[in-house]
């Protein structure tokens, strides 16, 4: 199971590099919640493979606080987006998610966004799982 997992990482990772190719080639000032994202979310992925590697599930573990950490970073810039797009300054964190989820099943944010964002609950809690699972046992 954690081979699978380590698959939706590289997926995961993959759609993150298009979103960022995208971003640079935009032209897009170097933001640090996006550097901060990225390199968290690389180091997540390190993590994770050093425990596929060694079965050590400390790394693991490890893996699941980078993309926690990540996560936030990356729902940061979800969330200052679909702001953007809906004028909803002046939302709630709540109600922004709501919209944001809204603008993903819409189609008012591009598909790569939205898969990335709604991806990211699969790995993190299939990440999740594994380290329980594994700890458990």
């Amino acid at each position: 199971m954690a081979y699978v997992v380590l698959v939706a990482w590289l997926v995961q990772a993959a759609v993150g590099v298009l979103l960022l190719t995208g971003w640079f080639r935009h032209g897009r000032a170097h933001s640090r919640v996006v550097v901060t994202h990225v390199v968290l979310s690389v180091a997540g992925a390190g993590l994770w493979v050093a425990y596929v590697l060694s079965d050590q599930v400390l790394y693991a573990w490890a893996a699941l606080v980078m993309i926690t950490i990540g996560n936030g970073f990356g729902d940061n810039l979800l969330l200052r987006r679909t702001r953007r797009m809906g004028g909803g300054t002046h939302l709630s964190t709540v109600n922004t998610y709501k919209l944001a989820i809204r603008s993903i099943f819409n189609r008012r944010l591009p598909l790569r966004v939205g898969f990335h964002a709604l991806f990211a609950g699969v790995v993190y809690f299939s990440t999740l799982a594994i380290c329980i699972v594994d700890t458990v046992a």
